[in-house]
Order: structure tokens, then C-alpha cells, then sequence
């Protein structure tokens, strides 16, 4: 039976010094931290969370050195009593995966197994983490709101941060479920790019509306909003009556500068997406609707970039600066 070697090939990123380092190492495997399952990793991503938990001031990583990557892909080569089976395809992303626990910056991972999930028929490992933490976020984004009761023709839905991995997942998921998409992008480069996605409209960001007005022309039938801050503020502003904005993102900032009329004069609802502590029994059935109903007709049109581990840094800065587009993958072998 296969198992992790002796030692693995990492990317960690080290803050013990003035400035975090990234630097490709060779770390013993009883480094890997606990878990059930080993895992050998095929691909991963770049995230805007990996590139907060590679800085000092991310205040994101909770230990420290830290292999980064919050989702992975790979097969099992240590089941250890899971129910797993050795050379079975699976995927893990969130808890505390490239966060507080080694993640999928290394050539093989040790994890709970109640963090994997099974790979479901249909997707490739590689697909998978095209997909990733975003394309998660983005699914339960869209599960959100159609629980909320959004149905196709009702109107335009909006999607912020339309060019980022979960805006643009969320864009093709939307359109490919027949919803009519508006995307908000600050690039003007990319609107070819996301109408081939399934977008029937881009907008620049200041087309949403003006922050500082609680109320605005209603617009939107729904929103998904991967920024937060201002923009979330306006986009609530502009909500049609009862409809409803599944928020996951704060690159805009933390602060939420709006007031109780979008609320309790439109019926507006806003929907908090977590899909780090998602329960796993939800994760492992919302995975199966990704590779099903969910699937993004564009699915292997969001993957823009491809690098190996020693890439990844570049990647991390281009991310943090809101230099990326799509999902930029990882591959680990």
C-alpha cells in the first residue's frame, strides 16, 4: 500500500523573521499535522486567503512556519479507517486547511476525515480546484438565493467582483441556470471575458450606485456580492422589494456602511455565506450538485493561469494586488 514518504516537498511560508518567507522546502512528514487521512496532492489554488496567510500582517495563519493553500485535490494514499480506500480520487477545503493546519502547498497532505470529501463523478482532480474553495462559495452563493425563493426571469441579478474566483464562478453558474447576470467588474479589459462566462451585461463598479444613499432605484432581483463594504452598502440600496444579496467577500473592507431602510422598507434580506465551517454532510452534497445541476456550463474557461509550487508566490502578490482573473491553479506534481 502506498504511503506519505519520510519527508515532502512544501512551499512554507515562515514569519518568524521582520517579514514572512515563501520558500520550497523539504519538511518531514510528521510535520503534516493530525488527521486521519494522507492524502497525495495533485492540485490546489490561489486564494486571496492563501495570500493573507503567506504576509506577517494577513492575520490570517495561526501557526507558524505554515504550508499555505486552503483547498487541494489528490488521492488517498493513507485511509487509516476512514471509509476512504488508498488511490481513491478526494478533495478538502476550509476548516483549518492553510490556516492552522498544514494545507495544499505540499506534495502530500494529512487531514480529519471529516474535512474530505470524495471526488464526485464528473470532475477531475484538476477541475476540481478550478472549482475550489471559490466555486464552492460561489454554488452556496446561488443555492442562497434561490432558496430565498429567486427563480429565473425575475429579473437581473447582479454579481460583484465578477472577475475574482467566486464572482466569476458565480456568473456561470447564474447564467447557466438560466438566470439573467449583470457583473460588476473595475476592468474594463474583461467584459468579453465574462459575457463568454454566461454574463448578458458588465458594469463598471460605480454604475452599482452611490454608497452613501440607503435607498436607490430598485434594480436587482438578486445579488451575489464577493466585496463588501461601500459596495455592498449600494448594492442593498438598489435591491428590488423582498430580494435578497448572498455576501461572502470583504475585500472592500470589513465596515458595512448602511442603515436599517433597506431592511424594514424594501424587505431586502442579507444572506451571509460561510463555507469555511460548512458542515461536511452539506459540503460533500453541494460538491455532488457541482459535478450535476450546479456545474458551470464555462467550468474550464475559469481557470486563467497555471503554476507550479515555485510559482505560487507571484501568483499570491498578483492576487493581493487584484491582479488575477478567474482561478489560477496549482499544480503540486
Amino acid at each position: 500500500m502506498p504511503e506519505i514518504p519520510p519527508s515532502v516537498r512544501a512551499l512554507v511560508a515562515d514569519a518568524s523573521g521582520p517579514a514572512t518567507t515563501l520558500d520550497l522546502r523539504t519538511l518531514p512528514a510528521a510535520e503534516l499535522g493530525e488527521g486521519d487521512v494522507g492524502i497525495a496532492v495533485s492540485w490546489s489554488g490561489v486564494n486571496y486567503k492563501d495570500g493573507l496567510a503567506s504576509r506577517k500582517d494577513g492575520r490570517v495563519a495561526r501557526i507558524d512556519p505554515l504550508v499555505p493553500g486552503v483547498d487541494l485535490a489528490g488521492t488517498v494514499v493513507e485511509p487509516d479507517g476512514s471509509g476512504l480506500r488508498a488511490g481513491q480520487p478526494v478533495l478538502a477545503h476550509g476548516y483549518d486547511l492553510g490556516v492552522a493546519h498544514h494545507g495544499g502547498y505540499a506534495e502530500y497532505a494529512r487531514v480529519p476525515a471529516g474535512w474530505v470529501v470524495p471526488l464526485p463523478a464528473g470532475l477531475s482532480e484538476r477541475q476540481a480546484m478550478t472549482l475550489g474553495t471559490a466555486g464552492f462559495t460561489a454554488a452556496l452563493s446561488v443555492l442562497a438565493l434561490e432558496e430565498h425563493g429567486l427563480a429565473p426571469g425575475d429579473g437581473d441579478v447582479l454579481v460583484t467582483g465578477a472577475t475574482g474566483g467566486v464572482g466569476s464562478v458565480a456568473v456561470s453558474i447564474l447564467a447557466g441556470r438560466g438566470h439573467r447576470v449583470t457583473a460588476v467588474t473595475g476592468k474594463p479589459d474583461a467584459g468579453d471575458w465574462l459575457r463568454a462566462l454566461g454574463a448578458a451585461e458588465v458594469v463598471d463598479r460605480a454604475a452599482v450606485g452611490d454608497p452613501s444613499r440607503p435607498l436607490q432605484r430598485e434594480r436587482w432581483a438578486g445579488a451575489v456580492d464577493c466585496v463588501g463594504g461601500e459596495m455592498l452598502a449600494a448594492v442593498l440600496a438598489s435591491l428590488r422589494y423582498g430580494a435578497a444579496v448572498a455576501a461572502s467577500g470583504n475585500t472592500g473592507g470589513t465596515g458595512l456602511p448602511t442603515t436599517v431602510f433597506p431592511f424594514i422598507l424594501r424587505g431586502a434580506s442579507l444572506l451571509g455565506i460561510d463555507s469555511v465551517q460548512c458542515p461536511i454532510e452539506r459540503r460533500r452534497e453541494v460538491w455532488t450538485r457541482l459535478a450535476g445541476d450546479l456545474r458551470p456550463p464555462a467550468l474550464d474557461d475559469l481557470a486563467t493561469d497555471e503554476v507550479g509550487l515555485d510559482g505560487v508566490p507571484g501568483a499570491l502578490e498578483r492576487v493581493l494586488a487584484g491582479g488575477a482573473r478567474g482561478r489560477t491553479l496549482v499544480r503540486v506534481r
